[in-house]
């Protein structure tokens, strides 16, 4: 064991640390590759938003082992800022979410936001995963996108009709992916699932002459800061997107850290003032990463728990986290440039089957009614609308049955004691 002047810290923990950072970066490299081509923004930003946030959720979150990154619920809102502003669009929507993130935390919002119901939280999940798969179908067949799909059904009539224009290599690419993927989930948790897909891929596809467009060259630097301007139609754009991907952003991000505590055998209730610190500290972080068009940062738990079964237990682990990434980005810049697209919409549409939520899907017949209506509804909402009133719809039915509880059930009672009392008028 070394020490220094204020602070113990043992081998085993580097070890832990070191392993669970390592893991953690190789699951998140191509997941951030992926997530970021689903957006419509340069593949590399992806990975930019953990090297830039990790270290400031290190240090400010309340959870030290927590692992940040781009996910899924924050696709649909940055997909349509990219379609109608580029980059720009979505560092200013960004911008906005980060500074409502900390709006949430000052005025201490956090505690409230946690109260989302798991029912809606997972049909949230379910359409965004069908959404991802519908995304990534034109990628996967090698047929160019349309940039006028904003929809998912305008996407999926889009996929329908461009069938007879298929191309079966970047389709095998894609399928390969998948397969190996959830093969070596199913062989190990621990295992960089979509790392080893792409590997996969990138072999069959030199072995066999295989040929589909790469990602291409990626710069080494940090991205340039995203310059952008402010327009009157941005009040009825920007700010309701900006507050939808705030609050979804708030609830995955406080329902991950308590998912990764309960994992790390700490079963006690979060402090009220955890919630506010965590918001707090991503929100600074996702400052960070808007300046320079990255997406947000979102608590992931794939990488979360990788880090913890590795044996992370520090704050070291984040900054491991970002320097592995660093490495990656630095010295396999070339491996990475020859990277199949249809390898990334591979990994897209493998964790959006992942994230369909099956085991809902098949003890939806036990559920309660109201669990049941508010799971179905927001992920259909989330699919055919928006994010933002997928989730409000889904939340309606819990508002609606505690006010019936709270003001129908007790008319009824006050009308069964009042008929039933002796010597009532009758009307």
């Amino acid at each position: 064991m070394f020490q220094f002047r204020r602070l113990r810290y043992s081998w085993r923990e580097l070890s832990g640390d070191t392993f669970g950072g390592f893991i953690a970066s190789l699951i998140a490299f191509p997941y951030g590759l992926a997530m970021a081509a689903a957006m419509g923004l340069p593949p590399v930003l992806g990975v930019f938003t953990s090297i830039l946030t990790a270290p400031i959720t290190g240090i400010l979150g309340r959870n030290p082992v927590m692992i940040g990154g781009v996910s899924s619920v924050t696709v649909p809102f940055i997909l349509v800022a990219v379609h109608q502003q580029g980059i720009g669009g979505a560092a200013k929507v960004s911008f906005v979410a980060a500074i409502l993130m900390l709006i949430f935390s000052t005025q201490r919002l956090g505690r409230f936001v946690a109260l989302v119901p798991h029912s809606v939280m997972a049909g949230f999940s379910c359409g965004i995963g069908g959404m991802m798969v519908v995304s990534q179908l034109r990628v996967m067949m090698g047929v160019k996108s349309v940039v006028a799909d904003t929809t998912v059904l305008q996407q999926l009539t889009s996929a329908v009709s461009a069938i007879p224009l298929l191309h079966w290599q970047p389709l095998a690419t894609a399928l390969l992916v998948m397969a190996a993927a959830t093969l070596a989930g199913r062989i190990s948790p621990k295992l960089p699932a979509p790392l080893l897909g792409i590997l996969v891929a990138i072999l069959f596809s030199r072995t066999l002459g295989w040929s589909s467009k790469e990602v291409g060259w990626l710069p080494a630097s940090l991205p340039p800061f995203q310059g952008f301007t402010w327009a009157p139609t941005d009040v009825f754009t920007v700010l309701p997107a900006g507050l939808g991907l705030a609050f979804v952003t708030s609830v995955n991000l406080l329902v991950t850290s308590r998912v990764v505590e309960h994992f790390r055998g700490r079963h006690e209730h979060m402090k009220k003032s955890d919630a506010d610190r965590e918001l707090g500290a991503y929100g600074i972080a996702n400052l960070a990463a808007a300046a320079f068009g990255a997406p947000m940062s979102v608590g992931i738990p794939a990488r979360s728990l990788a880090n913890v079964q590795c044996g992370a237990t520090t704050r070291v682990s984040n900054f491991l986290h970002a320097g592995f990434l660093v490495l990656f980005v630095v010295q396999g810049k070339d491996l990475i440039a020859h990277i199949p697209m249809a390898a990334l919409a591979g990994v897209t549409a493998w964790m959006g089957v992942r994230l369909m939520e099956w085991s809902t899907w098949f003890r939806l017949h036990r559920m309660r009614r109201v669990d049941a209506a508010a799971f179905l509804s927001t992920a259909v909402a989330a699919l055919v609308s928006n994010a933002v009133l997928a989730v409000a719809l889904g939340c309606s039915f819990y508002v609606a049955l505690f006010l019936y509880r709270r003001h129908g059930y007790r008319s009824t009672t006050r009308l069964l004691v009042t008929e039933n009392t002796p010597g009532t008028p009758l009307a």
